[in-house]
């Protein structure tokens, strides 16, 4: 059994991991926990923002594209949230200049080529305003060149901070609408269902951020198994959503959909513990590697489908970007996580 490492330099944290790994095949045991440095810390918060920070933007819009005129202060809101969202885009924008990581910002879980495209048209459609500006300053993003940011960690830790509060509220929001729609008190063109999804997760951004104020150590297997449960489902949930948003003409789009939706409810349960016969990490990781690299592929050409005017259905096509760009996310921390768990 391993106590927690300080680990800073990138390079004796590879041979860290090759070391454990020898000890876990020699004795069966092992306990991966890595301290978090400030270094660590300030880029994983930063990318977390990246990511989740436009998420929580777009959940926003999403909301107030959905309410009815008589509910326009619930619309409002919804807009107000987009506003706080995309400030705290723009502030982390700022800050990440130079910090997060290139593999992160090739990954195009921050933005995709369609990401502009998706933006402006959405505009256009629905008489949101939306800040493209933030999306092209992300586009040109500069990578970490392995300086270490952590004169960032106070700044970093406030701007936490005031997204815990600010995500929190949301949580609070998205809760009295999903109330009001199922005992009969508001109507929103968003399914229940999608707004359950929604705020799960902004309270898994909510969860991420709490324990990286924390500074809790990473272990990295029981990590890798938290959020194979969590974006399993998710992805579920998108082909679901993909396969009712679609015009029922487009059938061969809504089989492929909903053989998506059952494979990773599948692969959900397996990772939730169910299942005949014993499935390791290494086979469930390398499974779902494949189906999310699918799905996304999937994705991809359905959102441009939509920009493109070929495809006929409800979606709006920021809303295609968007699950496009949460496969993105998804497959990177698999892929990291094979990395991580040398499997």
């Amino acid at each position: 059994m391993f106590g927690h490492l300080h680990i800073e330099n990138s390079g004796l944290y590879d041979l860290v991991i090759n070391i454990l790994t020898i000890a876990k095949k020699t004795t069966g045991v092992i306990c991966l926990n890595i301290i978090l440095q400030s270094g660590d810390f300030v880029r994983k918060s930063l990318e977390l923002h990246l990511f989740f920070g436009r998420i929580m933007k777009e959940h926003s819009i999403f909301l107030e594209a959905g309410f009815v005129g008589k509910d326009a202060a619930f619309a409002q809101q919804a807009d107000v949230f987009k506003c706080h969202f995309t400030e705290v885009l723009r502030e982390t924008t700022i800050l990440a200049n130079g910090v997060v990581g290139v593999e992160t910002l090739k990954s195009g879980e921050f933005v995709t080529d369609k990401t502009l495209r998706a933006e402006q048209t959405t505009q256009e459609l629905s008489g949101i305003a939306i800040d493209s500006v933030i999306t092209t300053e992300e586009n040109i993003l500069a990578p970490s060149i392995g300086r270490s940011p952590s004169h960032l960690e106070a700044k970093v830790s406030i701007l936490n901070q005031k997204v815990i509060d600010l995500t929190t509220a949301l949580v609070q929001f998205k809760t009295t609408i999903l109330e009001g729609m199922l005992k009969g008190r508001l109507f929103t063109f968003n399914f229940p269902l999608l707004i359950i999804h929604i705020r799960r997760e902004a309270i898994f951004y909510i969860q991420h951020l709490e324990r990286l104020q924390r500074r809790e150590a990473i272990d990295f297997v029981q990590e890798a198994i938290e959020e194979e449960k969590f974006w399993n489902r998710q992805m579920a949930e998108h082909a679901e959503f993909i396969s009712h948003l679609l015009d029922p003409t487009e059938s061969d789009l809504i089989f492929k959909a909903n053989n998506f939706a059952g494979q990773f409810d599948r692969l959900e349960h397996i990772a939730q513990g169910g299942g005949q016969g014993v499935v390791t990490l290494s086979q469930l990781t390398g499974e779902t590697i494949a189906a999310t690299r699918a799905l996304r592929d999937f994705k991809a050409a359905g959102t441009e489908g939509l920009l493109t005017c070929k495809i006929k259905s409800i979606i709006i096509p920021l809303l295609a970007d968007h699950v496009l760009r949460e496969a993105n996310h998804y497959l990177r921390i698999l892929n990291r996580s094979k990395q991580d768990l040398h499997i």
